[in-house]
């Protein structure tokens, strides 16, 4: 009786196994079947494109940069010293009543002492010089207080655009550059048949060409005579600013 019941029940057990076994198959198949119907992986590397697009903006450069300096020399360092001190001191005294900011600024620039030597290889004097900047946005403020300077002269000239322009043009340009991207991204996916696109990853780089909004490119004066009171004539040119964006989109 005892082996008859384990016999059914062992039947039934194995039954039940069977029948688990072949609703997982089904379920598999099912599953499987699911899975063979449905799309492509949504990032499929096959249906990733590379894009860029760039903007730019040309622009009246509105930094001046305008250098004079002076040398001196003689048997005693410290009297060359105290004489290019001398030249630098009634240089400020000039500059500093027409300074303002953004407008005027003044900087002091190199400030050099070192020997001489002769044809013995013993010094047999000294030799230094002083450097004065102005720098703004007022050129005709800037070429007239140097023209009052007669203790220094020319030295070197440079245009740029100023942090402020720097900063709002290439805030502009950047916002052109964007959407150009976008549009381009739009028409790629539309001319391969998708309906749209997602970004994955993007990069977004700038540049001036024609100057530097910190240091501007130096273009030196071939004549380095004293300025006899008289206005320096100045006229800027142009920069070029402009921003790439790069990158890549999924097409979906």
């Amino acid at each position: 009786m005892l082996k008859t019941s384990l016999k059914k029940y062992g039947a039934e057990i194995s039954f039940v196994r069977v029948r688990s076994l072949l609703v997982g198959l089904a379920c598999g198949g099912l599953l499987s079947a699911g899975w063979a119907q449905m799309p492509a992986v949504a990032h499929d590397p096959a249906h990733v494109v590379n894009l860029s697009a760039s903007s730019f903006l040309e622009v009246e450069q509105d930094w001046l940069s305008m250098s004079l300096n002076t040398t001196r020399e003689g048997n005693d360092a410290t009297a060359v010293q105290n004489q290019l001190k001398q030249a630098l001191d009634a240089a400020l005294a000039v500059a500093r009543p027409a300074a303002q900011p953004e407008l005027l600024e003044l900087r002091t620039g190199q400030f050099s002492l070192y020997p001489r030597y002769g044809t013995n290889g013993k010094i047999n004097g000294w030799r230094g010089s002083a450097e004065l900047w102005l720098e703004g946005r007022d050129f005709g403020r800037i070429s007239s207080t140097a023209g009052k300077i007669q203790t220094l002269t020319m030295g070197d000239v440079g245009f740029s655009l100023s942090r402020m322009a720097q900063q709002r043009l290439e805030s502009d340009v950047q916002g052109q550059a964007i959407e150009r991207f976008k549009g381009k991204a739009a028409e790629v996916a539309k001319g391969f048949g998708f309906s749209g696109y997602t970004l994955r990853e993007v990069s977004v780089s700038s540049a001036d060409q024609g100057g530097g909004p910190v240091r501007p490119r130096m273009m030196a004066m071939e004549a380095k005579t004293s300025m006899a009171d008289a206005p320096v004539p100045v006229e800027a040119g142009k920069s070029m600013v402009s921003v790439t964006v790069s990158g890549s989109i999924q097409l979906r």
